[in-house]
């Protein structure tokens, strides 16, 4: 069938993606974007694919790959399948199909993605290609994208010839399209069939030539409020449906609603007309005919369309890795969510914000496991301890799942806290300075300094107030002989020091070694790391050939989330430092953001 060329659309961003997506490069420091990075300090490592004939890989095993700015090409006659994509590392990834004849199959991608591209990217000559069983339902994040609506869940370049079925995929939350595909009228062709898209920006379903097609598919929004994060076209989410110049777009038993968006159907824009046949399905909303453009409405389309998830479509990443289908709707994913909302039947969330990192911990009398629940991303450093939960957000949600009753809960900056859908106030929950910390003598006089990043008090009546003297409410000065003193305070213990004599150390019931707390005196060198100027958070990584530890020099902070291996360390700060001793020399840095950097040599004796 013959086809009318026509030009691009409005949009700016057409030759920007493709230009960005097709060489599927990084600047080294894409990893760096937050604490959740897991950067080799090294530098990033590209991978390879799997690839393999076109034969489906069977059963439900499949390989779970971490997000790393990696770039997987495939090529003519080759199959792509059976693999997890881990999102949570904050890290690119990119799916490039560069041939015809080939097969996408069984990818979920897990996690609210903050990368900067689309996660597959078409460019191939004439032939067949089948991307099939897909899920891209987590969403993305637009903040700190170049492009100008964000990233995207698949793009078509221009001058791909091949035609592309997708089938049974699941894309939700892209700012910037679900499907964009309207480069067909340049060459080759796309089926959408039996597809499910919600939320995302500027349009959902995206075509435009004669011989595209939108079989057994829905497409709906229902968020308004994308302008800072998941999803996002402006303020509110875009086009179930946006279809350009290049001949009649058939739709069949196809069900769409427009929601918060203005239109549930575009044809064309910008004087570039388009034309739809919608045979059979439905459609609630206005439908929007640009100069020049038709659609054409059977009488068997209703305006009352079951917006349901279609059969075949699967609902979680581990399901699509899996090669697992739903059953009219449903799934086994479906039913696991079903026994663990029942098991786990609370659901709190941490939403972070743009403006600083934020550091929180809550503590539930019965059981916690992490969650993906709106779109929230599974970080293996938001550790959970029995009921007890300790993690950090920037621009991003985390998520969990609980029984019983959230006893406790801190938070340290901007972000906020929801639980079952209802923000709630930290200081309603649990004590003001929920840590015991005790020193007892062993019979000599003893002196010692305890320093916390929260707020510390004598608790017990053993010492004078004249004894233990509190220093900027932080650090603690005092002495002891026999029985036990007993404080109380709120955030971390970072340093325990006795100036003279020795006593016996006791946190939250269990001893500890005061050793392992404290500035390290041996190692000379300081390296500060200060984002209280910045202008949002900053994440870096190190490494040193020597030995380096946490410090509270110049009042840093010191967090968990903050990662010591060896000689390699990765962390994030926000309005606040972090430091550390070393010896040595740096043998590597890297810096994402603003902070300042201070490296001080000798420092102790400055």
């Amino acid at each position: 069938m013959a086809r009318d060329p026509s030009i691009l659309d409005d949009e700016s961003t057409a030759a920007d993606n493709e230009e960005a997506v097709d060489d599927g490069s990084n600047d080294g420091n894409t990893d760096l974007l937050n604490r959740r990075s897991y950067m080799k300090l090294a530098g990033a490592t590209t991978a390879a694919a799997t690839l393999t004939g076109a034969a489906s890989a069977a059963g439900d095993d499949y390989e779970v790959v971490k997000a790393r700015g990696q770039t997987v090409r495939v090529g003519r006659g080759e199959t792509y399948e059976n693999k997890l994509i881990d999102l949570t590392t904050g890290g690119n990834f990119l799916i490039y199909v560069e041939g015809a004849n080939s097969v996408i199959r069984n990818i979920g991608f897990k996690g609210l993605y903050r990368g900067d591209q689309f996660m597959i990217s078409i460019k191939a000559g004439q032939g067949d290609i089948l991307v099939e069983n897909v899920y891209l339902g987590d969403g993305a994040t637009k903040e700190g994208s170049s492009f100008v609506h964000g990233p995207g869940g698949v793009f078509m370049h221009r001058g791909s010839e091949a035609d592309i079925t997708f089938r049974n995929c699941n894309v939700q939350g892209y700012p910037n399209n679900g499907f964009y595909c309207s480069n067909t009228p340049y060459g080759g062709s796309v089926r959408f069939e039996n597809c499910f898209g919600k939320n995302n920006g500027v349009s959902t379903f995206r075509c435009g030539s004669a011989a595209d097609e939108i079989v057994n598919c829905v497409a709906y929004n229902d968020n308004t409020n994308y302008g800072s994060g998941y999803g996002g076209y402006g303020e509110t989410s875009g086009r179930p449906v946006w279809v350009w110049n290049g001949g009649t777009v058939t739709i069949r038993d196809s069900q769409f609603a427009d929601g918060p968006y203005s239109y549930a159907l575009v044809a064309g824009a910008n004087g570039s007309p388009g034309s739809v046949d919608f045979q059979s399905g439905g459609i609630s909303g206005q439908i929007q005919r640009a100069s020049g453009s038709t659609v054409s409405l059977a009488d068997d389309v209703s305006n009352d369309p079951d917006l349901s998830i279609p059969e075949g479509v699967p609902t979680s990443a581990e399901e699509a890795a899996a090669g697992g289908k739903s059953d009219n709707g449903g799934s086994q994913a479906d039913e696991e969510d079903e026994d663990e909302s029942e098991h786990l039947p609370n659901l709190l969330l941490v939403d972070g914000s743009t403006s600083d990192a934020t550091r929180y911990e809550f503590a539930v009398d019965g059981e916690v496991e992490h969650s993906n629940d709106e779109g929230a991303s599974i970080d293996d450093e938001d550790a959970i301890d029995g009921g007890t939960v300790a993690g950090s957000v920037a621009d991003w949600m985390d998520a969990f799942r609980f029984s019983g009753d959230l006893e406790e809960l801190t938070v340290d900056g901007p972000g906020s806290v929801l639980v079952n859908g209802e923000e709630v106030d930290p200081a309603d929950y649990g004590a003001e300075l929920p840590n015991v910390l005790e020193i007892a003598g062993r019979g000599t006089p003893t002196s010692y300094e305890i320093t916390v990043d929260g707020t510390i008090e004598l608790a017990s009546d053993e010492a004078a107030a004249t004894e233990a003297t509190t220093v900027s409410g932080t650090t603690v000065q005092s002495s002891i002989t026999d029985g036990t003193q007993t404080f109380r305070f709120s955030g971390a213990l970072t340093d325990v020091t006795f100036t003279d004599g020795d006593a016996d150390v006791t946190l939250d019931g269990e001893e500890i070694d005061p050793s392992e707390y404290g500035d390290h005196e041996l190692l000379p060198h300081a390296i500060v790391i200060d984002g209280t100027e910045a202008d949002g958070p900053t994440a870096y990584s190190f490494e040193v050939d020597g030995t380096v530890v946490q410090s509270d020099y110049r009042d840093a902070s010191i967090d968990d989330e903050d990662v010591v291996e060896d000689r390699a360390v990765r962390g994030t700060v926000g309005n606040w430092l972090d430091a550390y001793w070393f010896d040595g020399d740096i043998t590597d840095f890297r810096l994402r953001g603003t902070a300042a950097v201070d490296v001080q040599y000798n420092a102790r004796n400055q």
